[in-house]
């Protein structure tokens, strides 16, 4: 019996450091996916935009957006995945909380700071990879940056999606298509890819190109330049087919990865 996966990407422009505005603004969009799809997928820093005042906006992980996301989670009846400014101890992360319908949850923290934007002087980078499950689907979430590095996104645990949450300016969007397809195709997968829109409070602008793109590389959807709240079917049937007619990822390297 073929095993599909509903996964609802989230498009928007952010309120520029307004964790309340941005918490309301996506409440609101999310009315009605109750019991419509499995995975809601929101921006990178979907509560501040990308901001660089940690020391400021920073919450506890029983804050504010924790218990936003677990609200969603359980009145949608699906996982709510986003990063936000998360403080632990005396150190700061961009942290993605893949929050289930029962409360639970796992974390990512971003392995991959943006130095262009001195993102590594203020937070801490992650250490460990995250991939789980749902639904009986393998999934591995990471986070912007983390698309330009191939090893780390390799798909040396058999995962079916991969997922990335960002927020990327207008001006590297090429960069962003293209390397979201290149991670599809080398890691045999579905791949998703849920950036912002709008302007941000330094000016930089960012055009979305959310994109949810198939495991031979073909865009099965695409969302440019306009706020957009999209829900689409996988067939994990289909990409185990496809898998078993080019099996390319049984000769993959065997490699291990030393995070300094």
């Amino acid at each position: 019996m073929a095993n599909f996966l509903r996964i609802t990407t989230a498009q928007s422009s952010l309120f520029w450091e307004d964790i309340q505005a941005n918490l309301t603004m996506f409440s609101k969009k999310l009315v009605g996916l109750a019991g419509m799809t499995d995975l809601i997928v929101l921006p990178e820093m979907f509560t501040t935009g990308f901001s660089m005042d940690a020391p400021r906006l920073a919450e506890p992980m029983d804050g504010p957006t924790m218990q936003w996301l677990a609200e969603q989670a359980n009145q949608t009846g699906a996982v709510v995945t986003g990063s936000f400014i998360a403080k632990e101890d005396a150190s700061y992360f961009n942290r993605l909380v893949w929050m289930r319908p029962d409360g639970s949850f796992d974390h990512y923290d971003k392995r991959h700071l943006f130095s262009p934007a001195a993102e590594h002087e203020i937070y801490s980078a992650g250490r460990k990879k995250l991939v789980t499950e749902w639904l009986g689907w393998k999934i591995c979430p990471l986070i912007c940056y983390d698309l330009r590095f191939p090893v780390w996104s390799r798909n040396v645990e058999g995962f079916d999606l991969l997922v990335f949450m960002a927020n990327w300016p207008e001006r590297r969007r090429h960069h962003w298509k293209s390397l979201l397809m290149a991670r599809a195709i080398e890691n045999q997968c579905f791949v998703i890819g849920v950036n912002r829109c709008g302007t941000d409070g330094m000016g930089f602008s960012y055009s979305g190109d959310t994109s949810v793109i198939d495991f031979g590389g073909k865009i099965l959807h695409e969302t440019s330049d306009v706020e957009d709240i999209f829900t689409i079917s996988l067939s994990q049937e289909m990409l185990l087919e496809y898998r078993k007619s080019l099996q390319f990822l049984a000769d993959k390297d065997e490699f291990e990865i030393f995070v300094r």
